[in-house]
């Protein structure tokens, strides 16, 4: 039985963006570090800026629509799914941990709280997934297309990403309403040329024959 050669991993748990000594800041730690000097509070100030910023586009473009919001699955720790994992199967599967869960949840809870509701919800057929979707949106409409590379080459294959470009065209040209897609990150990879964190989401629009665009990035709020 085929099984992930991608090393879809999740060893980020806390979020944030790395500092300079490799540490993971958050909104709480860049907080903490008010008294560590003047270069490390501006920093923080810097980064919740930026924070604020990156969520405000993000929400503005969903409430504009014709955009996908491609999340990447919430918290599954570990790397690959097992040898001789099947799909449908969740207990053959790498799932979500109970602090994904509960990101999942925060994630639809963000959603509901601005009353951004999508049109359609998109899922790859792994089980991480699927529950990502559920437990932030409800029963998403599950398409293979979204699903991880198994075996190799490690990429999406032609026929999945010529799927996924299409569908983004289509989405891209309906003003009003958005998208949300859960994938793996290297669906993302191969789709827009950029990754996000676990549970976090690249907001894409693709125009014409031209590449998909990322416009903005998402995460919930550290």
């Amino acid at each position: 039985m085929p099984f992930s050669l991608r090393p879809d991993t999740d060893t980020d748990a806390a979020g944030g963006t790395a500092g300079a000594d490799g540490a993971r800041l958050t909104r709480r730690t860049l907080l903490g570090r008010g008294a560590s000097g003047a270069v490390g509070g501006v920093l923080g100030i810097a980064a919740l800026q930026s924070w604020a910023a990156q969520e405000a586009g993000a929400e503005a473009l969903l409430r504009q629509g014709g955009v996908v919001a491609l999340f990447r699955h919430a918290l599954a720790p570990g790397t690959f799914d097992p040898p001789g994992f099947r799909l449908g199967d969740c207990g053959t599967q790498r799932n979500l941990s109970d602090e994904g869960r509960a990101q999942a949840r925060r994630i639809g809870e963000w959603f509901q709280a601005r009353q951004l509701q999508p049109a359609k919800v998109l899922s790859s057929p792994w089980c991480r997934c699927i529950d990502t979707a559920t437990l932030a949106f409800g029963a998403p409409q599950v398409w293979a297309p979204l699903g991880s590379p198994r075996g190799y080459p490690e990429t999406t294959g032609a026929a999945h990403l010529r799927a996924l470009r299409d569908a983004l065209a289509t989405a891209s040209a309906r003003s009003g309403r958005f998208e949300v897609w859960v994938s793996h990150m290297f669906v993302q990879a191969d789709l827009a040329q950029d990754s996000t964190r676990s549970g976090e989401a690249l907001i894409l629009r693709q125009q014409g024959g031209a590449a998909p665009q990322v416009l903005a990035r998402w995460a919930l709020p550290g």
